[in-house]
């Protein structure tokens, strides 16, 4: 994957790190949010896109 295009994707409970994904910059403004499986929490919480 291309550094540019690579986003990070948190957990919003525990702050954690758990998935890494790609995104078009240009056509998607705003950051992504995206319901996804935590290990740590052992549930599916809210994942955002981090810095």
């Amino acid at each position: 994957m291309s550094q540019e295009n690579l986003i990070k994707l948190e957990c919003s409970v525990c702050h954690q790190i758990n998935y890494y994904s790609k995104k078009n910059k240009k056509q998607i403004k705003e950051r992504l949010q995206i319901k996804k499986y935590c290990p740590k929490c052992k549930k599916h919480i809210l994942h955002k896109e981090t810095k």
